[in-house]
């Protein structure tokens, strides 16, 4: 397919996302080409395999910094850090700085064994009520991170949830996710955060079928049933 060119379409300048992984990264790169700031944080910003990392996407638009330098001078906080320990980084950031701001979380936990860390809730809904003047959104965790930031190398459109308590938030998140080429078409809100439970345990399913396709790379589409006359 034919990738159309981005613009920013959000009131948002500065992203800060925590996690420089793959999906950190992935996301920083895409963000910052359709043109937000991006401030990439890290527990270890000074580690030289770390530094190493971040200088590939390293630019005018994405600076390394330590975690609570990515939230305090952020608009919008993305948690793309490992599941299992997304809530204890927060904390040590501390609540304040959390407070009234919109986070996207994209995390899901693992065990070593590959179980869910967050069997009996979502890791959306702990963050929510551990940090309960956050503007939790969930959303993208139920996508490769290479969809994430290309939703049109499908051979259709594909569907990516939203789930959260605060109405803004998710219209913030809308945005962002238009920046990143989702149209509004694919973007289905599921409700408050409870529903994010449904986002994260998706990952098992995804897993396997994975495995049966051999590819990481898929969507899934809900398809509504055929108007009845």
């Amino acid at each position: 397919m034919t990738t159309t060119p981005r613009t920013v379409r959000t009131t948002v300048k500065t992203l800060g996302i925590l996690g420089t992984g793959t999906v950190g990264r992935t996301l920083a790169r895409a963000w910052a080409k359709a043109g937000h700031t991006v401030l990439l944080g890290s527990r270890r910003p000074g580690d030289p395999e770390v530094r190493a990392l971040a200088a590939r996407e390293a630019g005018e638009r994405v600076t390394l910094v330590d975690s609570a330098a990515a939230v305090t001078g952020a608009d919008v906080v993305v948690n793309a850090t490992p599941g299992t320990v997304s809530v204890e980084l927060l904390s040590a950031i501390g609540e304040a700085a959390l407070a009234d701001r919109v986070l996207l979380d994209v995390a899901v936990g693992f065990t070593e064994d590959f179980s869910l860390s967050h069997p009996g809730e979502s890791l959306g809904e702990e963050i929510q009520r551990t940090f309960p003047r956050a503007r939790v959104v969930k959303t993208l965790c139920t996508v490769d991170r290479n969809l994430m930031v290309a939703p049109d190398s499908l051979e259709g459109p594909s569907t990516l949830f939203l789930s959260g308590e605060d109405t803004g938030a998710k219209e913030t998140v809308r945005g962002l996710l238009r920046d990143l080429g989702w149209p509004d078409g694919s973007l289905l809100d599921l409700g408050g955060i409870g529903t994010a439970r449904g986002q994260e345990h998706f990952s098992l399913l995804f897993m396997g079928v994975a495995e049966a396709l051999g590819d990481y790379g898929f969507g899934i589409r809900v398809v509504p049933p055929a108007a009845t006359r």
